[in-house]
């Protein structure tokens, strides 16, 4: 148990004390994909809710703001830049999503956060015209950390 950082020796669990490391600049950069029919993806602009892609954008951007009040362990930080873009292709959108800040602490779940809300979105938005649709394919795809001189 002890090598999970949010588990102790007794299995309790807790928030990890970054309080003595350094600040750093630390970016992560998250994906997902929403798979659909091809006319679903054509549509997404102009669904009856409005257009699926700003508003998963924005809802995207919102909730990596979100993040330490959606997952109980995780610190709440100063993000510096979110980024969530959409891009439709035959089928499916694929969403990613990079975060940003200077920090103690990595911003890894400020971008899975992010791409999962905003492909939750897409789905919201074209539920009603496609019942086949799936959310999957969540995935950290990089992280990086750079100290500050």
């Amino acid at each position: 148990m002890t090598e999970l950082s949010h588990v102790g020796e007794s299995g309790d669990v807790g928030m990890v004390d970054v309080g003595g490391k350094p600040l750093s600049r630390r970016r992560a950069v998250a994906e997902a994909r929403v798979t659909m029919a091809a006319a679903t993806a054509d549509r997404l602009r102009t669904l009856p809710k409005g257009d699926a892609l700003v508003t998963a954008q924005l809802a995207g951007i919102m909730a990596a703001k979100r993040t330490a009040d959606l997952i109980p362990l995780c610190h709440p930080l100063p993000l510096t830049h979110v980024d969530v873009s959409l891009e439709v292709e035959p089928g499916a959108v694929r969403i990613v999503a990079t975060a940003e800040t200077t920090a103690q602490t990595g911003v890894e779940m400020e971008a899975l956060v992010a791409a999962s809300v905003a492909a939750l979105t897409v789905y919201d938005m074209a539920k009603a015209i496609d019942k086949g649709m799936s959310v999957g394919d969540v995935r950290l795809v990089e992280k990086t950390k750079e100290p500050i001189e």
